[in-house]
Order: structure tokens, then sequence, then C-alpha cells
């Protein structure tokens, strides 16, 4: 695989058997994906999308039933128990959406940011208190750092998360609906982070979400829908800036799988008129696929 692919996800497919009909539901179906090293990519999607079963599927923390999941040269799909363990210790950072699932609430501010490094037992004691410093000055959170963390503002409370998820300097970094219990403001100033600490730390960042605002702060965004990647949302090359805020001009990209299957966009399928039948053509002169509705 290429030094340059972080992320690499091919013909995944997740399904789930209920215990009392036996009937498999499909949850994802034939994932293609790649992401590279330094990215901040966003996934959105509606509740129910398949989403979250995604970041699970490239975490680990539940196994494909076809097709495979590569994070940097590990095949993740192939490990153990115990070997994931330690997988996800040393190469993955986690936000989710509820800051309890981020955070013990017996412990300190500095106590949740230095535990991830404990866990895997990086540098002395004085080195993982640096290091849980410089990221809670970073995130604003230095007045808080000895405060505990049941008496924080959700706001406050997803940054320790981040500060957390970023502690012992993982390649990729996992965030699962990281606004979702947060009003607009604080939901405003985590986005800011997160684009802010991936262009200064250089890590790749996957954002998990149906926050619509992600599509224009993140430089690619990937649509989801019953299971599927059906579009790319990305920072069009050389188009304008749009407002001082970081945000740019964006095209909108079909996504074609191994099997040559384009998933179109419902607006657009609406406005086509199509319903059932298309008819489909190579264009020789201008290069290109054209594609009629069949009125049938």
């Amino acid at each position: 695989m290429s030094e340059q692919i972080m992320v690499e996800i091919r013909d995944l497919i997740k399904l789930y058997e209920t215990e009392t009909t036996n009937i498999k539901i499909t949850a994802l179906r034939g994932i293609e994906l790649d992401i590279k090293e330094g990215d901040l990519v966003s996934i959105v999607g509606p509740s129910g999308s398949g989403k979250t079963t995604l970041i699970k599927m490239i975490a680990g923390i539940e196994k494909p039933s076809a097709g495979t999941v590569r994070v940097a040269d590990t095949f993740v799909n192939t490990l153990n128990d115990q070997q994931l363990t330690q997988f996800r210790r040393e190469n993955l950072g986690f936000m989710w959406q509820f800051p309890e699932r981020n955070l013990v609430s017996r412990f300190s501010v500095i106590q949740n940011v230095m535990l991830p490094m404990q866990l895997i037992h990086k540098g002395t004691r004085s080195e993982r208190i640096k290091q849980a410093n410089e990221l809670l000055s970073t995130l604003g959170l230095s007045s808080r750092k000895n405060h505990p963390v049941n008496k924080l503002s959700g706001g406050e409370a997803q940054r320790v998360g981040l500060a957390a998820a970023l502690a012992t300097q993982p390649k990729l970094i996992l965030a699962d609906e990281p606004t979702g219990e947060l009003d607009s403001v604080n939901a405003g100033k985590i986005i800011e982070y997160l684009k802010e600490l991936n262009k200064e730390l250089g890590q790749t960042f996957i954002i998990v979400t149906h926050d619509q605002r992600f599509m224009t702060m993140t430089e690619k965004t990937f649509k989801m829908r019953d299971g599927a990647l059906y579009g790319i949302h990305r920072r069009l090359e050389g188009g304008k800036e749009l407002s001082s805020s970081g945000i740019w001009e964006r095209e909108h990209l079909m996504t074609i799988d191994s099997l040559g299957t384009i998933r179109l966009p419902k607006e657009m399928v609406n406005q086509a008129e199509i319903s059932k039948y298309i008819k489909v053509q190579f264009n020789p002169d201008r290069g290109c696929i054209e594609i009629f509705p069949v009125k049938k």
C-alpha cells in the first residue's frame, strides 16, 4: 500500500441478523474508500445510514461480514482481540458523541488527558504532564486542568475528550458525531479546533456526522445513505475562497465501485424524472458518458 494512504477499505460489507426473525439486515453495502495520511475528512449522512458502523469497522470494534480494512500497514479485520486492543492504543484516538464516553468522571481534566499515555507507557510522568499541559493550552483549557470533568460544560468536556484523543499522538483520530450534543456556538468551536489541529499536527482525522456544516469545513466530505457511499464533496482546486472562515468553492463527484455501480443523488433522479430505467451511452465526440431517462 502507498505510504500516503492511511485508510484503505475494499468491498466492505456488514450484515446483522435479527434475534427474533433471523432476517439479515445489510448495514454496509460494498464500501470502497481511500483516505490519505494527513487528511481531514467527514462522512455525512442521516441517522441509520451506516456511518457509525463504518467507523467501528475502521477501529476493529466490529468485524466485517466481507471485505478488508487496512489502517497504515495493518489489516484491522485480521487481528484478534488482544492485537486489536494494542493496535487501538498505539494507533488510534477516539472522540465520541457523548462526553462521558470519552472521559473518566472521577478523574480531573489533566488526569484524563494523561490516561491514554499511561496505558501504553508513553514517556515519563513529567513528559506526560508536559504533553497534557500543551494540549490543554492549545484547546483553551489550562485554567480548568485540575477540575473534575463532571464540573465542566458540555463544550469544555468535549474539548477535553479531543485532548485525550490526541494525547498519544495517534496516526488516526476517529470522531463519531463530535458536535451532536453541543449547541451551535460550541459546535462551531469544536469544528475550528479540529481544523487547526489537523493543520498543525498533520494527523489524519475521520469525522462521521449528520452535521451538514462539516461539508464546507473539511477538505473532503463523503456522503452516505442506506449503507453506501454515493458522492464526494471536495474543495475545488483553484476555486475561490467564499468566506474568511476558510470556506472554499467545492465540487460534487459521484463514486463508482469495483463493479461499476454508480449511485445517483435522489434530487438529481427526481429532477431528471427518472422512474426505473435509464439509457447510458458513451459520446466519443465529448469523451463522456451520457445518461437519459427512459419514459416507460
